[in-house]
């Protein structure tokens, strides 16, 4: 067994291996030494670096795709029990590891720093990653989303911090126990698992009491959920809590955020004394994003001047306000936001960022469950656009729910205001845009499904 596997990941199987989170477990235990396998249900660049680094990709699921001598097979809350991996791994008795008990196990003998929230864990997850690697500590670290420059979303460092995105999602984020457990936000989502505020409360409490003893809790001090958290958690014992944000009685207090472009000049307050540094991304939320990830870098006795530099060198994740590409005078940008406030955060970064220049939206709503609870609030975000265009719901792992279609976001974007087409065939969406757009505009693809394809359709169309 090499150094740093666990045993029962010596040959792991993966089901679902070119998902983001799953991905990132696969690619360090590769790089530890592991005999890893797995099979995705399409091909995909994600499917090839893997290969690239020694891994089993098998296209498609099967039964025959499992090998009799797997040490344990590794699913997420996405794989249905009815599987044919699942159910033969249940016939030949090999283990079953949900996704955040193997990312659990690599952080075993390491620093961890968690990051959890409702929106911009990936982000902050990210600009720590960039930052430590930035100031030669090697960390290892697994994301959400795939780095702008290492061109990653995992890597197994030689260092001692490991940086992992703590997804509430599935109450995953209850298996870690990390040195410092960072939390931007706590918002209702995940609808199919959470039935109320009470419950993702009660949720994140449990995160944040698995914090070490002595560790450290970095949360918002503006976000309404986030104090609310910080309420019911500022009595556990052996917890350090610091609070980040715009809020006078912010520990780490953001003084100034001046945008300029497509970057944002940030200065905090911090032990009394004034930082400045620069966020190579757009909007005020990703500057929030850098302050909480300065906060937990600090906590875990990082000089501050040499973290806010590093944080400088992070230059976006992709999905993230992704510049896309420049055709016919126009810019393409992808934005994974998908729940109201990370709708409105994109938005507004780039109303910001538009100056004058009109802005126009492709959105793509993102489960059926998400939509009947949340459809209103994201057609009032979609008057934000000058002009929207609205697709079919993307069910990911979802049946339909009778009578939730993307007419209820349409229809509460028209309600404040939006222009709204709604477009059913997606493969028509170049073409309307192209009867939309004039040269400076700008056009978001925006949703976390796949309408990230239509960016470089979309670009080819106005090229042509």
């Amino acid at each position: 067994m090499a150094p740093g596997i666990p045993a029962a990941m010596e040959r792991p199987h993966f089901i679902g291996i070119g998902g983001a989170g799953m991905s990132g477990i696969a690619k360090i235990l590769t790089r530890r030494g592991a005999k890893v396998a797995g099979s995705d249900s399409k091909e995909s660049a994600t499917a090839e670096a893997l290969r690239a680094l020694g891994a089993t990709v098998h296209i498609g699921h099967a039964a025959g795709h499992l090998a009799d001598d797997a040490t344990c097979v590794v699913v997420s809350s996405a794989i249905r029990a009815d599987n044919p991996e699942l159910v033969r791994a249940g016939d030949l008795a090999i283990p079953v590891v949900h996704r955040s008990d193997a990312l659990a196990s690599l952080m075993e003998g390491l620093r961890p720093i968690a990051v959890a929230g409702t929106h911009g864990k990936t982000t902050t997850t990210s600009m720590l990653a960039v930052a430590l690697t930035e100031l030669g500590l090697d960390p290892s670290y697994a994301i959400g989303g795939d780095l702008a420059g290492p061109g990653t979303n995992a890597t197994h460092g030689e260092g001692a911090i490991f940086v992992a995105e703590a997804d509430e999602s599935d109450r995953s984020f209850h298996k870690y126990d990390p040195e410092v457990a960072i939390v931007l936000n706590v918002e209702l989502d995940h609808h199919a698992n959470y039935a109320s505020m009470d419950e993702i409360y009660d949720s994140f409490e449990t995160f944040v009491g698995k914090v070490v003893p002595d560790g450290t809790l970095v949360v918002s001090a503006d976000q309404a959920g986030a104090v609310e958290l910080t309420r019911r958690v500022r009595d556990l014992s052996a917890l350090k809590v610091v609070t980040y944000g715009e809020s006078v009685s912010a520990d780490v207090r953001v003084h100034k955020i001046t945008q300029r472009g497509l970057t944002s000049e940030v200065t905090v307050v911090l032990n009394g004394k004034y930082l400045t540094f620069t966020v190579s991304v757009p909007g005020r939320h990703y500057a929030l994003n850098a302050v909480a990830a300065l906060a937990a870098g600090v906590a875990l006795g990082i000089p501050a001047h040499n973290l806010a530099s590093a944080l400088g060198k992070y230059t976006g994740v992709k999905r993230r306000l992704q510049l896309k590409g420049e055709a016919a005078g126009v810019q393409v940008i992808d934005s994974y936001a998908h729940h109201p406030t990370e709708m409105t955060a994109d938005l507004e970064a780039m109303r910001g960022a538009a100056s004058d220049a009109r802005l126009l939206v492709v959105f793509q709503p993102h489960l059926f469950s998400r939509t009947q609870e949340l459809g209103t609030e994201m057609g009032q975000a979609l008057a934000l656009a000058d002009a929207s265009v609205v697709l079919d719901i993307y069910p990911a792992r979802e049946d339909p729910i009778p009578g939730i279609t993307s007419t209820l976001i349409i229809d509460a974007a028209q309600a404040a205001g939006a222009d709204v087409t709604a477009v059913h065939d997606k493969a028509t969406v170049p073409e309307v845009i192209a009867g939309m757009v004039k040269p400076g505009d700008l056009v978001l693809t925006m949703g976390a499904g796949d309408v990230t394809d239509l960016g470089p359709q979309i670009l080819d169309h106005l090229s042509s």
